[in-house]
């Protein structure tokens, strides 16, 4: 579920995951951010609020169950602040299955706006909660890897992951 980012107390926490750590990030106690290190467009530390390891226990849950095989999607409620041209994109995310990808192009497709493809791009590289809503799922017209805010390496890695998960045949 998305909702538009309410108002409120933000508190975060730091967790490891085979990506390396996640800074995960609430809004009211919504998570409104995860968050690589490295990350292109990763806020300011001090926007991140106060430290609360206690508020993202089912995020963490979800988190390490995903990382163990056990979980191909989630079930979070989310605060994502943004236009709502980057909230249709950051929806058609979700709706990429585990182990699968889809082109930039096809992702404009889905939002039903073919024409823009750049404008597309651009949202997928300003979601703010990487890997729950599944932005490393999207690759170039061709198939290759291109564009990831967490790295490319990431994004290797967690689609090579996925797809051993699932079954799916790699690239």
């Amino acid at each position: 579920m998305t909702t538009k980012a309410p108002a409120g107390h933000r508190t975060h926490t730091v967790v490891d995951s085979p990506v390396g750590p996640l800074t995960l990030v609430a809004t009211g106690g919504v998570l409104s951010g995860l968050y690589m290190e490295g990350q292109r467009h990763r806020p300011g530390e001090e926007t991140f609020g106060e430290p609360d390891d206690t508020a993202f226990d089912e995020v963490s849950e979800q988190l390490t169950a995903y990382f163990a095989g056990r979980r191909t999607t989630f079930d979070l409620p989310l605060a994502m602040a943004g236009t709502p041209f980057r909230q249709r994109v950051w929806a058609a995310l979700r709706e990429i299955p585990h182990g699968e990808t889809i082109s930039y192009g096809q992702l404009a497709d889905r939002i039903g706006q073919p024409a823009a493809v750049r404008a597309v791009g651009l949202a997928n590289g300003r979601n703010p909660i990487g890997i729950i809503v599944p932005c490393h799922r999207v690759v170039g017209a061709t198939g290759s890897l291109v564009g990831y805010g967490g790295g490319l390496d990431r994004k290797r890695q967690l689609l090579a992951f996925e797809r051993q998960v699932s079954g799916a045949a790699l690239f």
